[in-house]
């Protein structure tokens, strides 16, 4: 589903009585899928609710920009087909409204002899998940595109690139007011109550009512879905990704997106450097356990948080799988220098005070009670409701693409 609906004027808003969906979570998924709602014309009234003041404070307003093509994923896998189809959409949608964005491509490099094979198979991958132009690179040809990165070799991802995610957001807001929909703001969900006909959400700003409830909450998607009655065999876990940013003076040590191979053995990709939008060339991230869902700073604690994560058995089970990892990432955690040493792999000219300080996000990662990350988005439907519970990256790349889901199982529901 690569063509965008074409904007038209609001439907007649439904009355109060007549098919009302109400999307918990502002950020880009729940947004993406309240536009789609609207713009396929079913005369539904589609609400947003989000808690912020603003949209996209959490992982959609955190995160790297990168627009994800789809070479990791399992073929056949729901993150593979709508990795592939979300970020054409996207494209799309950013091209029709004018949203900064840059299709760049990706290099994705080996540095030993070891991770030759490795890279293969991800070539392999992204070749049967459909992507476009993969080539393999010599050392010299990965030179003509990023002369400081040191590679034996490396494969080219053409159709990827970089975005302003939170100006998506902010347009797509546009689209949802103008089809007639409403993001209600400061709107917190308390309490959902099951009714015969719905379902009535208690807010801030008093109750609504709804015949449809779609769960895109995020890092708080797992509370949101048992405030409506379900039983889940996981729970989010948040991973704080901590960046440090190139001092202006030496973004030149690269032009766009440069990637390592991942590490079959670990859960996370690894360092990597992203040219921004805006100019700036991130580094990271690392990956350590956040004590608070929506904690961007080392100090930042939320008791509740740390309490769900750290009573909750498959997070020991988990840290008891992957000591040595855990360790290395907390580890590097404190110590720039060793932040630098894992980077200097790529680049090996990089140099430590070329590092300053940079941003980090909240990963909304789901954990199964086996110590297992979930590793394919997660869909979870009942006969009024749809919960997204684990739509980490690519979640905001695929956005437009999981939302195409979403309306189609809200509409065989209905």
């Amino acid at each position: 589903m690569t063509n965008l609906p074409p904007f038209a004027p609001p439907a007649k808003a439904a009355g109060h009585n007549s098919a009302t969906t109400v999307i918990v979570g502002a950020g880009i998924i729940g947004l993406a899928t309240a536009y789609k709602l609207l713009a396929a014309r079913s005369g539904r009234r589609v609400i947003v609710l989000e808690k912020e003041a603003t949209v996209a404070q959490h992982q959609s307003g955190h995160n790297s920009g990168v627009l994800h093509a789809g070479l990791y994923y399992a073929p056949g896998s729901l993150k593979a087909r709508l990795a592939v189809d979300g970020i054409r959409q996207m494209k799309a949608f950013c091209r029709q409204y004018s949203v900064p964005h840059e299709v760049c491509g990706k290099l994705v490099v080996a540095t030993t002899d070891q991770e030759v094979p490795r890279l293969e198979e991800l070539m392999r991958r992204g070749t049967a998940n459909g992507l476009s132009g993969l080539r393999m690179l010599s050392p010299a040809e990965a030179r003509e595109r990023e002369p400081h990165v040191r590679c034996i070799a490396a494969v080219l991802v053409p159709e990827e690139g970089i975005v302003d995610y939170t100006a998506v957001c902010d347009t797509l807001v546009d689209r949802i007011v103008e089809l007639g929909g409403e993001v209600r703001r400061s709107s917190a969900a308390e309490a959902i109550a099951s009714r015969a006909d719905g379902w009535t959400i208690q807010t801030q700003r008093g109750d609504v009512r709804a015949s449809h409830l779609i769960n895109c909450a995020g890092l708080q998607c797992d509370r949101v879905a048992r405030m409506a009655g379900e039983t889940l065999d996981l729970r989010v876990v948040p991973f704080r990704g901590e960046y440090l940013k190139l001092r202006p003076e030496r973004r030149s040590l690269v032009n766009h997106l440069v990637y390592p191979v991942p590490d079959p053995a670990f859960p996370f990709l690894g360092v990597h450097f992203t040219r921004m939008v805006g100019g700036d060339v991130e580094a990271g991230p690392n990956a350590v356990l956040a004590l608070a869902r929506e904690g961007y700073h080392a100090l930042n604690v939320n008791v509740r948080d740390a309490a769900d994560a750290l009573l909750f058995p498959g997070l020991w089970r988990f840290l008891r799988r992957y000591p040595s990892m855990i360790g290395y990432e907390l580890r590097r955690s404190l110590s720039r220098r060793l932040f630098c040493a894992s980077l200097q792999r790529l680049i090996p000219e990089l140099q430590l005070d070329d590092l300053v300080p940079g941003n980090a996000g909240v990963r909304a990662q789901a954990l199964a009670s086996d110590g297992t990350l979930v590793q394919d988005f997660v869909i979870h439907q009942t006969p009024r409701a749809l919960h997204l519970l684990n739509a980490p990256s690519p979640g905001a790349t695929a956005s437009l693409a999981i939302a195409d889901v979403l309306v189609s199982r809200l509409e065989v529901s209905s």
